[in-house]
């Protein structure tokens, strides 16, 4: 009879409702609704970007396992395909579908897969394809179909029109008053709605907040990253606005525009890139929120959401070892 030998990992042992594969369908599910917001305002145009941003994701990191990394695939775990709809929703609807490829290339072979896989990267994989595609291509990064231009498959020659924030830094810098940009710029409800010019999931911030209450109740993420994100953001525009409000738009504009809602819930809460504390989860957020604005207001692009995420990732390790987590059955003390 043949000794059966048991090979058992080091303790602790503790089991998790929570598999890989259940928290990607639940972030799925999550971005759903920005997804139709973005098919409603932008037309067909956004399921093709996003069906070219997923299987590019999904067939670049296999092909990477079994014929570079020599393993076995992991594309069964849904987080190539988060990867790629997280892409698309920080992309123009008018995107060229080669650049679209490009940055799936950048995100899941260079951002991800470089580092070791799902786990290792120490940089969001969507965020990084984002901001290669914007530093290489920014006309095209930067054109922006306007709601209701892009229907049947129509291509990035479609109408564009500039973002509010753009609108609003254009307008400042050549000297015109808050009042005479903000006739210029949709409504506080359109903003909130999403009838406005932007990327295709970030422009919902209705839809983007179902999506933020269903991973509350799924337990998929905590609060704390979110809130804390979006309370400094209100905070440090809202000094602004108080220090100079001629030239400085009040903190519910820059909370309605740009991605600060797609960056705050579904970018800055990711697992790898993000501080495993509450502490430092408090204190990740808040940085995010200061450099957001900071960069809007005094930076080169009008956007820096994806900027602000992508160098407070940079300090997630010094984070870590400032505020260590309470180990498994210490307790807090």
């Amino acid at each position: 009879m043949t000794k059966q030998l048991l090979t058992v990992s080091v303790a602790p042992h503790a089991t998790s409702p929570f598999s890989t594969q259940g928290i990607m369908k639940d972030v799925l599910i999550a971005l759903t609704p920005a997804f139709l917001a973005g098919l409603y305002f932008f037309g067909s145009r956004v399921l093709v970007v996003t069906a070219t941003s997923v299987l590019s994701c999904v067939v670049i990191e296999h092909l990477l396992q079994r014929f570079v990394f020599k393993r076995t695939t992991t594309v069964g775990d849904l987080s190539a395909v988060v990867t790629g709809v997280l892409l698309a929703f920080n992309l123009p609807a008018g995107l060229p579908l080669w650049m679209v490829v490009l940055g799936a290339l950048v995100s899941i072979g260079v951002a991800k897969m470089c580092y070791g896989g799902l786990g290792q990267n120490p940089f969001n994989p969507a965020l990084i394809g984002r901001v290669f595609l914007l530093t290489s291509f920014p006309v095209a990064m930067t054109s922006w179909p306007k709601p209701g231009a892009l229907s049947n498959f129509a291509s990035v020659d479609a109408m564009t029109g500039a973002t509010p924030l753009a609108i609003m830094k254009e307008g400042i810098k050549m000297g015109e008053t808050l009042p005479q940009v903000m006739v210029q710029v949709p409504s506080y409800w359109d903003l909130f709605i999403g009838n406005r010019g932007g990327c295709i999931g970030e422009v919902s911030v209705a839809a983007l907040l179902i999506g933020f209450v269903y991973l509350l109740w799924r337990k998929v993420i905590t609060w704390h990253i979110p809130l804390v994100t979006i309370v400094f953001a209100f905070l440090f525009a809202g000094v602004l606005f108080l220090l100079a409000p001629q030239s400085h738009p009040s903190p519910l504009f820059h909370m309605m525009t740009g991605g600060m809602f797609l960056g705050a819930i579904f970018m800055a809460t990711d697992y790898t890139t993000s501080p495993m504390s509450y502490k430092g989860m408090m204190l990740y957020a808040a940085c995010i929120g200061l450099l957001t604005i900071l960069i809007r207001v005094f930076g080169a692009y009008p956007e820096g959401v994806s900027f602000a995420i992508l160098i407070m990732n940079a300090f997630v390790p010094l984070i870590d070892k400032a505020f260590k987590p309470y180990r498994f059955g210490e307790g807090k003390k």
